[in-house]
């Protein structure tokens, strides 16, 4: 049971404009590459460096993240499906058990952070001109920035939610517990939206709330946690001169934003992937890990300068 503190958290899906549905998940995404769009010409300028080339960036930096995001849920998370499934990967539906518009679901940021390295590694060497840890020590800030908002809309897609808890903390995500077809099997509502605002509201349907666990809110702990990320990035390059240090930013980015999702994992529900083969730490625990020791490996080495 629930926890009587415990937030009730059934959000409507977006801005309703009447003739178009902007997703506040979908928002969240144009608001992180926006500011970092914005940072970064804050970036290029002070580095004095065109803003013709910020453009391909912005480019090389999107496509990085949404393509790796998506391949790294792929093979992550959910091989065993998609290697019978193989069209569905790029496709924003399914076919089975019946024909479903899903849209793109199922992003996996350590699939993200390794695209945008390769995505780096091809611009730093083709546009920029300037070595792979000059751009990686820059580029980090905005990605540090842009992780706050994902997360906060993950929350508002009642998506990557943590385990059941009675602390106060708890939040009753609807739309997790109950499946679109479930609520209005449940409640005999023909729409989607109705039926999870009746069993919400309704006092006809309070069996069913009843029946929806108090959980942590893990994205938000992690977009709160990544605010504090971003603030050090950024005011280390402005105020200090360890951008001068050769992969240090990048290194400190890597040790500190990927130890937040190691230990928010601890409260976060199974995303599934790997981790029953291995035992002892959840996937995306594993797959921090290296992020880590890379990190601090440039952490220590930033003083020498790195040949790339």
């Amino acid at each position: 049971m629930a926890p009587s503190l415990s937030i009730v958290w059934n959000p409507s899906e977006g801005i309703d404009l009447g003739f178009f549905v902007i997703r506040y998940y979908s928002l969240m995404f144009v608001i992180a590459f926006g500011l970092g769009w914005y940072i970064m010409k804050r970036i290029f300028e002070n580095e004095n460096e065109s803003l013709e080339k910020l453009d391909s960036l912005f480019i090389w930096t999107v496509l990085a993240t949404l393509l790796g995001a998506r391949l790294g849920h792929v093979f992550f998370y959910d091989w065993e499906y998609y290697r019978n499934h193989l069209s569905e990967i790029l496709l924003p539906f399914r076919f089975e058990p019946h024909f479903e518009f899903t849209g793109f679901q199922g992003l996996a940021s350590h699939g993200a952070a390794i695209a945008i390295i390769v995505a780096m590694y091809y611009f730093s060497k083709n546009v920029m001109n300037r070595p792979l840890l000059w751009v990686l020590d820059r580029v980090v800030i905005p990605v540090a920035s842009g992780a706050i908002f994902v997360r906060i809309g993950n929350f508002f897609n009642s998506e990557i939610v943590g385990k059941e808890t009675t602390s106060s903390f708890g939040i009753q995500f609807i739309r997790d517990h109950f499946s679109a077809r479930d609520a209005m099997a449940k409640t005999q509502i023909t729409s989607p939206k109705e039926a999870y605002h009746a069993i919400a509201n309704n006092p006809q349907f309070a069996e069913l709330l009843q029946q929806v666990p108090a959980k942590h809110p893990a994205q938000l702990y992690e977009s709160f946690c990544y605010i504090f990320v971003f603030a050090i990035l950024f005011f280390l390059y402005w105020k200090t001169n360890v951008k001068e240090k050769s992969g240090f930013l990048f290194g400190l980015f890597l040790v500190l934003l990927w130890s937040v999702r190691f230990v928010v994992e601890y409260v976060k529900e199974s995303q599934g992937g790997f981790e029953e083969a291995l035992g002892l730490l959840s996937t995306g625990q594993w797959l921090s890990i290296p992020f880590i020791l890379v990190g601090l490996y440039f952490i220590f080495n930033a003083e020498k300068p790195i040949e790339v």
